[in-house]
């Protein structure tokens, strides 16, 4: 069966890609790939996917997509992991929201109250407007994100 998608590697991509794999100073998958794409180019060894695949320890698939990305994206985007369409799970806060929560956990905590709490923030939030409604578990999650924590000066 014909390949789709014939990866056909210039002497100045062999030459970056060996490059990489040499430096060994990339991340794995970006090293893994380069490997890759050296077996698979037509003009060099051109190993089938399901010998690249057993080679380097992943699907045939996988294999498939780094040809079609290369052909269609070229070297860069076959490097890189693909970007997904649309984020698996839409952000809980804005980024201004997150930063309104930062700045009131950073904040004196109210009259009567010795600390703030995350039930406190949550219902803060809900009182100033900021959000329409959030959990203290959501308000947990991301000071947590963002490496803060209740009561914290600013700075």
């Amino acid at each position: 069966m014909a390949k789709k998608y014939l990866v056909k590697l210039t002497e100045e991509e062999r030459e970056q890609l060996t490059e990489l794999i040499d430096k060994d100073q990339a991340v794995a998958y970006k090293i893994k790939h380069a490997k890759v794409l050296l077996k698979i180019d037509a003009n060099g060894p051109d190993w089938s996917d399901a010998q690249a695949a057993e080679a380097f320890s992943c699907a045939p698939r996988t294999v498939f997509s780094l040809r079609q990305r290369f052909v269609e994206q070229g070297l860069e985007a076959a490097l890189a992991r693909k970007k997904q369409d649309r984020p698996s799970r839409e952000p809980l806060l804005d980024p201004g929201q997150e930063a309104r929560l930062i700045q009131l956990a950073r904040s004196d905590p109210p009259p009567g109250h010795a600390r703030w709490t995350l039930r406190l923030l949550a219902s803060e939030l809900v009182a100033l407007d900021v959000v329409e409604s959030i959990s203290p578990p959501t308000v947990m999650r991301v000071l947590k994100k963002t490496g803060n924590r209740i009561g914290e000066p600013v700075g």
